[in-house]
């Protein structure tokens, strides 16, 4: 049995949901951004109890202060742009008899339209649970006056620039604030499927399997799945990099660079005929090819410290896959 795991925003579909649906206010996008680097900042802190992804329940206030529904989330779904060479490479996998799952931070209602468009079953994903109707049925007067004064506070920073100030405004506001508020219920609500919630449900697909975390392939691209892909690639599984962020890229086993995912099939191949031993020949013999376009730039990242010259690919190709959302951690 062949076992593959993706995470679904960068290798399945290249749109950040959670930044599109911010944009569907004024100023949504640069809030998000805001609260997105919080989000990284919190994690490599290691704030208690934080996981990467969280941003996801800290948006929403945000999203029920503007009336966002869960139907456009679902409608957003339905027509997201899929990650060129995802349906080619999901296709393959299917008609070989691998099993296919997912397991994404994002909210349900968007998770379930795209993972349906691709063909892999409700029962083999797991994502965020998202009941936002009813909590914008939650806010009142208070929490709306609160909501909109730290909106022009966050429009204020520049991430990365305003990093110290911003985080001290964010923590204030997150954690002693909000909590007084139906707000702060709402958040504590919110349990993003990111980190080591990505791990659980990982650990809990191969129990349902019975097959443990070496015989599995997960593949991610950011600060959401280095938990998971760390595990897979400690046990020996297979641990993979799409055009990925410096957070995921120091954990995986393998990373590939490219503009279709469907080049994927070049490693898996490998791996379905000789495990982990032969997707590393297939991989160092790519690795001694020059590429100077934009697919099938492989790299052996097992054992590797430095990950720099990689990095730099992936970034370059990730800004071509995945557009705005490329700067998001």
């Amino acid at each position: 049995m062949n076992l593959i795991c993706f995470d679904l925003e960068g290798p399945l579909a290249p749109q950040d949901n959670a930044y599109e649906l911010m944009k569907l206010f004024p100023d949504g996008g640069k809030i998000f951004e805001v609260i997105s680097r919080y989000d990284d900042l919190l994690t490599l802190e290691g704030r208690e109890g934080y996981e990467p992804g969280d941003t996801l329940a800290l948006i929403t206030p945000f999203l029920a202060h503007h009336g966002i529904r869960e139907r456009q989330i679902a409608s957003m779904g339905q027509k997201a742009k899929l990650t060129p060479g995802a349906s080619e490479l999901t296709s393959r996998l299917k008609s070989r008899g691998w099993q296919i799952f997912c397991i994404s931070t994002s909210y349900e209602q968007y998770a379930f339209a795209v993972t349906q468009r691709l063909g892999i079953p409700s029962q083999n994903v797991a994502c965020t649970f998202f009941p936002l109707d009813q909590i914008c049925q939650m806010l009142n007067q208070d929490d709306l006056t609160l909501l909109k004064r730290a909106e022009q506070e966050f429009m204020t920073f520049t991430p990365q620039l305003d990093d110290a100030k911003m985080k001290q405004a964010l923590d204030n506001f997150y954690w002693q604030e909000l909590p007084r508020t139906n707000s702060g219920r709402i958040i504590s609500k919110i349990k993003p499927v990111g980190g080591k919630r990505k791990l659980e449900a990982l650990e809990d697909f191969a129990a349902k399997a019975g097959k443990p975390l070496s015989y599995w392939i997960a593949v991610g691209d950011s600060i959401t799945d280095f938990k998971m892909l760390q595990a897979v690639d400690k046990v020996g599984g297979l641990a993979i990099a799409f055009n990925a962020n410096e957070y995921a890229l120091p954990y995986c086993t393998i990373s590939l660079a490219s503009t279709s995912l469907d080049d994927l099939w070049i490693a898996l191949t490998a791996w379905q005929e000789g495990g982990r031993q032969a997707v590393e020949l297939t991989v160092k013999e790519k690795e001694r090819i020059d590429k100077q376009g934009d697919k099938e730039h492989f790299h052996w990242l097992a054992e590797t410290e430095d990950i720099s010259s990689p990095l730099e690919i992936h970034r370059r190709i990730r800004r071509l896959v995945r557009e705005e959302a490329a700067k998001l951690g």
